[in-house]
């Protein structure tokens, strides 16, 4: 409750506290004792005028013409009154922040769009004092407060409307295109009247429709955009502006002033979008839906928007979700999260059922796909995975490209780990920040002597290709290039995975392939697919780069060849539980830029006697004083999987009864037969005052005295930790002569 103090009532307690609530239908509520209303026009007269006696000057009735940049980075902005010039500029511009990303060049994506936002006033009514509670009923999606010795009474509409649908731009006097639309909000202003039956004898309530901006994703967009340097933006409230303000403003400010954020908000970020996100008819169309997301439950990894999907999809998509994939989205791409083997490809799709906190209702779906991956053979499309080439000039000769070493040195600077590997060779680096942070997690694969494929998160793509480029030299030397679409990826995971790839590349893999090297093979009547020998979960098997005009043909010849091995389609769902299990930290989750590879257990990644490399002198300070937080994986012993609510993330962490982390990953571990998550243990807070006790030791962790438990929805549950992953055998079965595959006719399989 963001440190609110909050109380459980019962029916006849609230009742008490709000005299004029129906309580009939309710089997209690939350009571926060600290909830205010403000006035935000006030509010922001009243921090206008502090800012002004500190030096702020402001400028009314000023109409922005254009931003003006040079070579990408702010110089000002052409107004109605004349040239401003400035060196930072912020965005705030509310359902105006889209249009005003127009206005310079290059332009910036501000994916916001505003939705008619409804309120009712009524007149006063005996009784009603200031003192009565807010009322937030999010089953029905209305909220109410005390208004004027009357009400005001809201509401996030499941279905909501979407502002000036045939207008291009919003006009200078768009109050007129605000009207009342008592039809559509009558089943809210119903269930009010339900709810507070008192509202049914306010005397001509008055509707009011005002504007209120959304985002994609219902989460705010902060940041310094990545199309123009020290351009900010600070947008999409999402109907939580005035909650959010004091924050925001402080965020900002300390980033422009700090010259990087001091805290972390990767799930704000303006660097979370691509151009689809700001296609102004995909904003429509989520606005519908994301308004009412607003009052909805949501339900971990099963909570995805029905409005503008099916738009960046695999090749694979279509024989995916006639085999029974249940797709999500991740950067707008659709990847399978599990697949429901009852569907047998005809009639509508299956759809995900109804979102719990317990085991999640597709859960056996699930463990057979886990099973597959320890036994036999599992596939993950995996394409949606972040990919960047990068290379030297490409007017360089062959001959002379072996001489040039510019790329080399440039990912060396970059990288913790030794890049300078073999061609043909992978590595796994992560990329660091000054302080020493993450600020990319990824694989780099060499393809030639100057010419690197990187592999990162799906999140990162358009994160990690503006860092990229800030870090480029200035001669133009290296060449940076987005192929995410390029290549459809699929994992190939379990003891079979090699005899199926010898079997299909007419090779021994497993003999000519090492592991963290590639090799180019051909699959059928397809060539260059690269073959990796790496995986995402720790389980043996290969990830195959297919060139995407050949992604059906090569998944065909897997499902109709990987037949007799027991192949199976899986889904990321299962591939995230397995990697939680094997204590692989995760972008985003666990590594942020805040946390460091020492933090993260992920000192394997790190070779601190290269020359240089930038979060270097940061890691020898941190390997020399001690770390101050770390990486633990814990194992919930006694809880109940079938019967018990489980750990999602962000659960509090406690030792010896004092609070000392949050759960970053949490997942159920199919091996152990238990919930497992990962979470970063700190000293308590209390402790921490004593500078001489800071530094966390793994005999710290791992004390005999120490019990450590996880707090899910206000239940603790013992937690056994761990800080290397549990030891998992893996048995690999030999597949002889007379047991490999002949072919067989298959009439259930298309060819394509």
């Amino acid at each position: 409750m963001h440190r609110l103090a909050y109380i459980m009532l019962g029916k006849s307690d609230l009742k008490n506290l709000h005299p004029f609530l129906n309580t009939d239908d309710l089997e209690g509520g939350v009571w926060v004792p600290e909830d205010a209303v403000a006035n935000p026009q006030a509010i922001c007269k009243s921090l206008a005028k502090l800012a002004s006696g500190g030096g702020a000057h402001y400028v009314t009735n000023c109409h922005i013409q254009k931003v003006v940049t040079e070579h990408e980075r702010i110089k000002g902005v052409q107004t109605s009154r004349g040239f401003i010039y400035c060196e930072y500029f912020v965005n705030c511009a509310g359902m105006w922040a889209r249009e005003m990303g127009n206005l310079c060049y290059p332009k910036v994506r501000v994916p916001v769009y505003p939705a008619e936002h409804f309120y009712v006033t009524t007149s006063p009514l005996p009784g009603i004092g200031v003192d009565l509670p807010y009322i937030r009923d999010f089953d029905s999606h209305i909220y109410a407060r005390e208004y004027n010795s009357g009400f005001l009474v809201g509401g996030f509409e499941k279905i909501a409307k979407p502002a000036f649908l045939n207008m291009k731009l919003i006009p200078s006097d768009w109050k007129k295109d605000m009207p009342q639309d008592w039809k559509h909000f009558m089943p809210y202003w119903e269930k009010a009247m339900s709810r507070i039956p008192i509202l049914k004898d306010a005397v001509y309530p008055t509707l009011t429709n005002s504007p209120d901006t959304f985002t994609p994703n219902g989460k705010w967009i902060l940041g310094e955009t990545p199309e123009i340097d020290n351009y900010f933006v600070a947008v999409g409230m999402n109907g939580n502006p005035l909650q959010g303000a004091g924050g925001i403003g402080k965020a900002m400010a300390e980033w422009i002033m700090e010259g990087k954020p001091t805290q972390e908000h990767l799930a704000f970020d303006v660097q979370r979008f691509l151009d689809l996100h700001n296609n102004r008819m995909y904003l429509q169309e989520r606005t519908k839906e994301v308004v009412g997301r607003h009052y909805a439950i949501p339900y971990p990894h099963q909570n995805e928007y029905k409005n503008a999907r099916k738009l960046r999809c695999s090749p694979l998509f279509s024989v995916l979700e006639k085999r029974g994939a249940i797709f999500g989205t991740r950067m707008g791409y659709e990847r399978p999260l599990y697949f429901d083997t009852t569907y047998n490809g005809k009639g509508p799709p299956p759809v995900m059922p109804p979102g719990t906190f317990y085991k999640p209702k597709f859960f056996d779906f699930m463990l057979e796909e886990y099973y597959a991956c320890r036994e036999t053979v599992g596939i993950i499309d995996m394409s949606s995975f972040s990919k960047m080439k990068i290379q030297g000039k490409q007017d360089l000769s062959e001959e002379n490209e072996s001489q040039y070493t510019g790329v080399v040195e440039w990912l060396q600077c970059l990288c913790t780990n030794d890049v300078n590997i073999p061609v043909g060779g992978i590595v796994h680096t992560g990329m660091l920040n000054e302080r020493g942070g993450y600020e990319n997690d990824c694989l780099l694969v060499r393809e030639r002597e100057n010419c690197y494929l990187m592999v990162s998160p799906t999140s990162q793509q358009t994160r990690v290709l503006d860092w990229l480029k800030d870090h480029l030299p200035k001669d133009e030397s290296i060449q940076l290039a987005d192929i995410t679409s390029m290549y459809t990826v699929v994992n190939v995971i379990g003891p079979k995975a090699g005899a199926l790839m010898s079997e299909l590349s007419q090779s021994d893999i497993e003999l000519n392939v090492q592991p963290f090297t590639y090799k180019t093979v051909d699959i059928g009547y397809a060539s260059d697919v690269m073959m990796m020998a790496f995986t995402h979960t720790g389980e043996p098997g290969f990830c195959l780069y297919i060139p995407s005009e050949y992604a059906l043909h090569v998944y065909d010849r897997l499902i109709t060849v990987g037949f007799d091995y027991g192949i199976r389609d899986v889904g990321s769902l299962t591939q995230r539980f397995m990697r939680i299990e094997k204590f692989i930290p995760f972008w985003a989750e666990d590594l942020t830029r805040f946390t460091t590879p020492f933090e993260a257990g992920c000192n394997h990644l790190v070779k601190l006697n290269k020359e240089y490399f930038t979060g270097k002198f940061a890691l020898q300070h941190q390997k020399d004083q001690g770390i101050t937080k770390k990486l633990v994986m814990f194992i919930l012993d006694d809880l109940d999987p079938d019967k018990d609510l489980w750990a999602w993330g962000m659960e509090p962490i406690y030792r010896n009864g004092k609070f000392v982390g949050t759960v970053t990953s949490a997942g159920y571990g199919f091996t152990m037969e238990k919930l497992i998550c990962l979470g970063y243990v700190r000293l308590p807070f209390t402790d921490n005052r004593n500078r001489n006790h800071t530094v966390i030791t793994n005999d710290y962790i791992l004390s005999p005295t120490a019990k450590y438990e996880i707090d899910i929805a206000g239940t603790k549950f013992l937690a056994t930790p761990k800080i290397h992953a549990p030891f998992v055998s893996i048995t690999i079965p030999k597949v002889s002569d007379e047991s490999r595959y002949m072919p067989k006719v298959i009439s259930h399989i298309s060819s394509y």
